[in-house]
């Protein structure tokens, strides 16, 4: 059950290295902004409007949270259970949706494009989430969990592999990238787009994998960045200064909420939440608020740094 700190600086928010200090306000609180979800996904913020868009995938629908009011109403019903959202560099919103098995971009007037549902004649699994890199290109994971029953998506067997595909944003064309991240789920890139980072959520324990951007196009050098060990990293964000913002959670409640990672992948800091954390994202006006979609509930934070612009 939620209850929040009424003192400051808030307990809620550790610091685990000197170097999370500079990143933690002493007079900003975990702020719990909803329950009453399923499960909770896929933020993206959408400063023009001041509102927030969030996935609840078993209830196959996506909320709004407005900033001005705290009203919270449903943005669309049915979402295909629609579980990762971004938007892309006209700032229309991109979306993987489980029940269609696609990924899509929302246009200005509400109708729905398909980018990708399918590769030679298969379709895709279950896109699970999605990044725009800085040339525009869309770039998702596909792995199998929405297809695995009827709770999150409509059971189904896959036809191709797991992986991590890129939309080539003037041709339209995809290909796939890598296929050698066991459950590819959360990604997302470095500030100067050089690395892309990939959660192996097969992996035993969970992994965080980085990848070589090579000219914007490909990939190259699969290795281990961070050994989740009994945590449970999910979907993830970067800030400017490259420091990894990830879900966290999975077996002991201590584990549940966010866990930040600095560039070499030190574990610096973690905000405790009374739930697992599936994904978050940054925004408001200065791009400096953490919004974390976590089990039931979204939940908020101020922190000291901004996210990349566009992640």
């Amino acid at each position: 059950m939620w209850e929040p700190n009424s003192r400051y600086p808030d307990p809620a928010v550790q610091v685990l290295h000197d170097d999370f200090n500079k990143y933690r306000l002493a007079l900003a609180s975990v702020e719990q902004l909803y329950t009453g979800c399923r499960w909770s996904e896929g933020p993206v913020w959408f400063g023009d409007g001041r509102y927030l868009l969030w996935s609840d995938i078993p209830n196959n629908r996506i909320l709004k949270w407005e900033e001005e009011t705290g009203a919270v109403s449903v943005f669309r019903k049915p979402s295909d259970f629609a579980n990762g959202n971004t938007r892309d560099r006209q700032g229309r919103l991109v979306t993987c949706e489980h029940g269609a098995r696609r990924v899509t971009r929302t246009e200005y007037d509400g109708s729905i494009t398909v980018i990708m549902d399918g590769f030679e004649g298969k379709r895709l699994n279950s896109p699970n989430d999605v990044v725009v890199a800085p040339d525009g290109a869309i770039w998702f994971t596909d792995p199998v969990f929405g297809i695995l029953g009827y709770y999150e998506g409509y059971k189904a067997e896959p036809e191709m592999a797991a992986a991590v595909w890129r939309v080539d944003p003037s041709t339209g064309k995809a290909s796939m990238v890598a296929d050698d991240v066991l459950g590819p789920n959360g990604l997302a890139f470095s500030p100067d787009g050089s690395k892309l980072y990939v959660v192996a959520s097969r992996a035993n324990p969970r992994e965080i994998r980085v990848f070589n951007v090579i000219d914007g196009k490909k990939l190259a050098n699969n290795r281990l960045f961070i050994d989740a060990g009994p945590g449970s990293p999910d979907g993830f964000r970067v800030d400017i200064d490259g420091n990894l913002w990830c879900g966290w959670g999975m077996g002991d409640p201590e584990l549940d909420g966010v866990r930040i990672f600095n560039p070499q992948g030190v574990p610096i800091g973690h905000v405790r939440l009374p739930e697992r954390c599936a994904n978050l994202c940054f925004g408001g006006r200065q791009r400096n608020r953490l919004f974390m979609a976590a089990s039931h509930g979204l939940y908020s934070l101020y922190v000291n740094t901004q996210g990349v612009a566009g992640g």
